[in-house]
């Protein structure tokens, strides 16, 4: 099983991000978006999931995966490898870093803040951008 957790790691936003101050993703219309899903489950749990934990909760979310079914949806899911939060559009678009502590659980943080500063210069702290949405 591939994973996609980072431990004392940050995704800084990435170098095209099109906002200078983070943004709450929009619901969307029928359904919500990734990001919107992302940000909700993130935003109200910080530092209770691994990056892992958030991709399947969206996925089996976006799928109505039953409860009863999903330890065996998650083997499947994670049977193939997938992007991590580097890809997330919290990061690409809507200005959100994401910070994994020592256990690999995530949290957000806002892009001018003086958190976002802090971890963004913090040597200690294993540096990463999120993946850009145009090519250089």
């Amino acid at each position: 099983m591939g994973s996609t957790n980072y431990a004392g790691t940050f995704i800084q936003v990435a170098d095209d991000c099109p906002v200078e101050a983070a943004e709450q993703p929009p619901v969307g219309g029928k359904a919500p978006s990734v990001a919107a899903l992302q940000y909700a489950l993130i935003s109200e749990h910080p530092y209770e999931f691994t990056s892992d934990d958030v991709l399947f909760e969206v996925h089996a979310t976006r799928l109505s995966i039953p409860a009863e079914t999903r330890t065996e949806a998650r083997k499947a899911f994670f049977a193939k490898d997938h992007a991590c939060l580097r890809a997330s559009p919290l990061g690409k678009r809507y200005g959100w870093g994401i910070h994994h502590d020592a256990d690999s659980r995530v949290a957000l943080v806002p892009l001018g803040s003086d958190e976002y500063r802090s971890l963004a210069a913090d040597p200690a702290v294993k540096q990463l951008k999120a993946m850009r949405s145009k090519r250089a």
